[in-house]
């Protein structure tokens, strides 16, 4: 079998969903369908959705601030961890900035997860002595 990477579609959006609360990416104050509603309204960000026959398996958010890429919502089903699904969304969306001209990416990792700080170390990612802050814009209850 091999992954299919493309842009998200509207039909797409359960499977999405699911595979992102299967991957615990959803929370509270991020609701995933207006997530999505806002990356598509861009034109400097893309959801893109890797399918295995069909079968939505993987995806990532990218998208830049005409500075810097970032990346979002990496996630690949558990089922199909391990066969280089996660590598491969990751290197499209590092593709697609580059093709942008963004000389570099950023993307944001909960302390408590481990396990994909070290996936994205495999990549070639490194830790970045900086203090990210924020302000809330909009309530997010």
């Amino acid at each position: 079998m091999t992954l299919e990477i493309r842009a998200y579609r509207d039909e797409d959006r359960d499977a999405v969903v699911g595979l992102w609360t299967a991957c615990h990416l959803v929370v509270p104050w991020n609701d995933p369908d207006a997530d999505i509603a806002l990356c598509r309204s861009k034109p400097n960000a893309a959801l893109l959705v890797g399918t295995e026959d069909g079968r939505v398996v993987a995806t990532v958010m990218v998208g830049h601030d005409g500075h810097r890429g970032w990346l979002y919502y990496l996630a690949t089903d558990p089922a199909w961890r391990g066969l280089g699904h996660g590598r491969r969304v990751v290197e499209a969306a590092e593709s697609r900035l580059a093709a942008e001209g963004m000389p570099k990416v950023h993307l944001l990792i909960r302390e408590t997860n481990t396990t994909v700080a070290a996936f994205y170390e495999r990549l070639g990612y490194a830790r970045s002595p900086v203090t990210m802050m924020q302000k809330w814009l909009k309530n997010p209850s």
